[in-house]
């Protein structure tokens, strides 16, 4: 099988896309798909196994992969491996902002380096990147930015680190769509809502697994999103069809924001069918839990 996406195969033929966080997860599907696409994708993260083995199955499926190894927050070092993904591509086209990582917790029992660990992961390291991006290639020839974000419009409660990091992360998406605008370079972001990922199994307290199991009740659309669902909206932002669009914030979230408090959903399993364009995907187990 190779990736069902909705777009045309050679939409991203001759490009370079720097996919952040591509070793798990929505980041991993969104390689999958810009690969399937046609373009070169330079995956980052931490762990060189894990962008191994994603650049490993883009390849087995026809795709083209490479990988840069850092971390988004040191400064020096993504300035050094931005540097370098130039010198082996020779452009970089697109750049979606997608590592990121945080932990459930009351606002009170958050400490000083837990919330800084978190917002820096989440906001600074995003920042980082994208300047880089922009200064060292983007400035002069143009580009696409897309920055994940979050459902934070009502509260990210027992996430409250992670809700500020990805609100300050779509007021930057707004700043530099102005600044960078004149450039030629569009900064959108894409803000997901509850996405079946792998990520949904790193959390092993089973208060919280629990609210990831009943989450669909509490969708109108009576179901959560799949992540090739996250990536389509990802990959329109990052092509021609959204070349007026910038500064824009795209939710992916089945309109939970919308629901009101004081009048609950009907209790029914109707609902709207999934998009799965995702050959690889695996559903978390914890939504079988409960």
């Amino acid at each position: 099988m190779s990736y069902q996406s909705i777009f045309r195969p050679d939409l991203f033929r001759d490009q370079v896309m720097v996919v952040t966080g591509g070793g798990s997860g929505i980041g991993r599907c969104i390689a999958h798909e810009l690969a399937a696409l046609g373009a070169m994708v330079v995956i980052t993260g931490r762990t060189k196994a894990k962008l191994n083995t994603v650049a490993a199955e883009i390849e087995e499926d026809g795709g083209r992969a490479d990988h840069a190894v850092f971390d988004i927050r040191d400064e020096a070092a993504v300035g050094e491996q931005v540097g370098a993904i130039l010198d082996r591509h020779g452009r970089i086209d697109g750049l979606v902002n997608n590592a990121g990582g945080q932990f459930p917790a009351r606002l009170e029992n958050i400490s000083a380096n837990g919330w800084n660990a978190v917002v820096t992961n989440n906001l600074t390291g995003g920042f980082l990147v994208s300047r880089e991006i922009y200064t060292q290639w983007m400035k002069q020839h143009g580009g696409a930015i897309v920055n994940i974000t979050a459902d934070f419009w009502r509260s990210m409660v027992e996430m409250g680190h992670t809700g500020a990091a990805r609100a300050g992360m779509t007021s930057f998406t707004e700043t530099a769509a102005v600044e960078w605008g004149p450039d030629g370079v569009r900064v959108n972001s894409v803000a997901p809502g509850w996405i079946a990922s792998s990520g949904f199994d790193s959390y092993d307290d089973p208060e919280t697994r629990r609210r990831f199991a009943e989450m669909p009740k509490f969708v109108p659309l009576k179901r959560i999103g799949t992540e090739a669902e996250l990536s389509a909206a990802v990959v329109f932002l990052l092509s021609p069809a959204a070349a007026f669009i910038t500064g824009a914030a795209l939710r992916v979230d089945g309109g939970v924001p919308n629901t009101c408090v004081n009048i609950p959903l009907p209790d029914v399993d109707a609902g709207s069918p999934s998009y799965e364009g995702f050959h690889r995907a695996v559903r978390p187990k914890v939504l079988d839990e409960g």
